[in-house]
């Protein structure tokens, strides 16, 4: 995996730090070769279906080309940054995502003006003043992360200690439910399974306080990432509840 050493740190309002590896520029530029090719694909695919208009009304037909061809050029990162939780092909290839400043998920205004600025950081040629951008930003952002408050992340596993030591001798009911778990591990983000982890590794140092406020929080979002019937989680703490989750994400498929 290609990356070249730097990291972002993010400390939760309960005081957990949890660091993310930034993806570097060589990453990110070959991600952003996939991309152009998926969307000359489609550019393609759109010129052919309209050539046997060709002759009859060729300004029509070029203009039609060239309005979907800026649609899709447009449309694609936002689109899939949107519905893939800040991936596109080609950053899925390289195991790249799109996320937050503070590691939290992109909102829609966040994918749409970082890429509202991708021509401005594709001048003059290959994406040059988005690399220079990135050599002098700390966390690796091109002027269009930087506008969306955005980074891009590295999404390689990170190794975890065993998970049969952060969940007690208790019953877990999702693993009754092999397909809620299937969804746990496509639904939830990387970056947050980990930051599960580390709080429960970290929890008897925390203020009593903020260690209920944070797996309150936790529980939460992984409840609404997993759709979890309310049923499995009826008179389960909320600590309980992450504990599960990460019992169930990390646990090899049986």
């Amino acid at each position: 995996m290609i990356h070249d050493g730097r990291w972002l740190e993010v400390e939760t309002p309960e005081g957990v730090v949890f660091s993310l590896p930034l993806a570097g520029p060589v990453a990110r530029f070959l991600a952003w070769q996939i991309d152009l090719a998926a969307i000359a694909a489609v550019a393609t695919a759109i010129a052919y279906l309209t050539r046997w208009a060709w002759d009859l009304l060729p300004d029509t037909v070029a203009a039609v080309n060239y309005v979907a061809i800026f649609v899709v050029a447009a449309g694609y990162h936002m689109l899939l940054e949107w519905r893939w939780r800040g991936a596109t092909i080609g950053k899925r290839a390289l195991r790249l995502r799109v996320v937050d400043r503070r590691g939290l998920r992109l909102s829609p205004v966040q994918v749409v003006l970082r890429n509202l600025l991708r021509p401005v950081d594709q001048l003059p040629l290959f994406n040059l003043v988005g690399g220079v951008a990135m050599g002098l930003s700390r966390h690796a952002q091109r002027l269009g992360d930087l506008g969306a408050n955005t980074v891009v992340v590295r999404v390689a596993p990170v190794p975890l200690p065993p998970v049969e030591h952060l969940t007690p001798p208790r019953y877990n009911s999702l693993r009754d439910r092999p397909h809620i778990e299937a969804r746990l591990r496509r639904a939830v983000p990387p970056a947050a399974a980990v930051l599960a982890v580390r709080a429960l590794l970290r929890r008897d140092e925390m203020d009593a306080a903020a260690r209920v406020e944070l797996f309150r929080e936790m529980a939460a979002a992984l409840r609404q990432w997993g759709a979890l019937p309310p049923e499995l989680t009826a008179g389960r703490s909320d600590e309980q509840i992450v504990r599960n989750v990460v019992d169930s994400y990390f646990r090899a498929p049986s």
